[in-house]
């Protein structure tokens, strides 16, 4: 089992417990030090109060568990407003929103394409970009996250 999903196993119960949804776990490298990130929904939106209670909570579970044998920071967060979506659930529940679509290759020059999301089925991104109706396959889109218009 992954790092990220041991912990998601500890954290969910906490993270429900305390009013809010546990939308991702990450586990990553930047530079030379090690992040564990948990990010979380709330209708109404996350706060400082909620991610402060959640960390407090968590963070001896994980000291009990040691799921990570290298030393690493913890961090709660929320998952902001142009958060990344990556489970078919995300895809489902955000189905009509703006959104960006960030390629690996150019698509007629853009391998950034603001658009309204239409479809997703087994990891194809079905969006519409102003009159066109576009279907990325899985392997080439490195993310789709969600887009705040004002």
């Amino acid at each position: 089992m992954k790092v990220t999903e041991i912990v998601a196993k500890i954290a969910e119960p906490v993270v429900k417990a305390n009013g809010c949804e546990l939308w991702d776990v990450e586990y990553v490298r930047e530079g030379d030090q090690r992040f564990l990130r948990l990010y979380l929904d709330k209708e109404g939106g996350v706060d400082i109060n909620d991610c402060e209670a959640v960390s407090r909570a968590v963070d001896p579970l994980l000291d009990e568990a040691d799921p990570i044998a290298e030393s690493y920071h913890f961090e709660v967060c929320s998952a902001g407003l142009e958060r990344a979506l990556k489970r078919p659930s995300d895809f489902e529940r955000f189905m009509g929103s703006p959104v960006t679509v960030k390629l690996y290759r150019p698509y007629n020059g853009m391998k950034e394409i603001p658009a309204v999301l239409r479809g997703y089925e087994d990891g194809r991104v079905t969006v519409e970009a102003g009159k066109e109706t576009i279907t990325f396959e899985k392997s080439q889109v490195a993310l789709v996250r969600l887009r705040v218009e004002f």
